[in-house]
């Protein structure tokens, strides 16, 4: 299970945290001539060792790394022919999380690790950064086709609704941790109360289904993340 959490936030941290938009974009115009692809592979495989801290295990990084440029690339020339592009995602995601099972079924790195990093807690870390940006790009994937239907407000701060999701599912995953559900309904209902004037002058029945199922989303996500921690614990 250390193991496997390890490996599971390299890829968090990889995947979504240290790979710029630039990136994605420059990727999917250039396809495997992009640099980018490289770079991404590169930080791939230093992100698993520091997390490893083991050089003896170095094959694992590089077998991590290599396959996530197999499956990249692949994914480049496939999603284009997809009108949806969520599912090139989720398929790409499903396949690095598969790289990873295996990594972690023929080797076992129980007991190897420096002391320091075995007190740490590596099932919060995972969590806290998985609700975090992770969780963010993952709603935006699935509420795509509902988004463009949506007018977009011009008074909004740019990226506050990411932030302000971010900063709701860490409140969330910290009272399930601390045992406080009750809190979580509070918070549910202060959101609802700030958002009751905005939707009851924009009078926009999708922009309100939208904000819905937007926050069931978001909190479910953080629900469910707190579960998967303390089950693990």
């Amino acid at each position: 299970m250390i193991l496997w959490i390890k490996l599971f936030l390299a890829h968090l941290i990889g995947d979504f945290i240290i790979q710029p938009s630039k990136w994605v974009i420059h990727k999917e115009a250039n396809k495997i001539a992009s640099k980018f692809l490289y770079i991404h592979t590169l930080v791939h495989f230093v992100v698993t060792m520091l997390l490893l801290w083991d050089i003896s295990k170095w094959y694992i990084a590089l077998i991590i790394a290599f396959s996530h440029l197999i499956i990249d690339a692949t994914k480049l020339y496939i999603a284009p022919r997809f009108k949806n592009n969520s599912i090139p995602f989720f398929v790409d995601q499903f396949f690095h999380l598969l790289v990873l099972y295996v990594c972690v079924f023929y080797d076992d790195l129980y007991g190897q690790t420096w002391s320091f990093f075995q007190n740490l807690d590596w099932g919060l870390i995972t969590a806290i950064v998985f609700v975090s940006f992770p969780a963010a790009i993952i709603m935006s994937k699935l509420l795509e086709s509902m988004s463009n239907q949506i007018p977009v407000d011009h008074k909004s701060l740019p990226n506050a609704g990411k932030y302000i999701g971010i900063i709701e599912r860490l409140f969330v995953l910290l009272f399930i941790i601390l045992g406080r559900w009750e809190v979580i309904g509070l918070l549910i209902t202060a959101k609802s109360v700030f958002r009751f004037n905005d939707l009851k002058e924009s009078n926009n029945r999708k922009l309100t289904e939208y904000i819905l199922i937007g926050t069931l989303i978001s909190f479910g996500l953080a629900i469910l993340t707190g579960l998967a921690y303390l089950h693990i614990k």
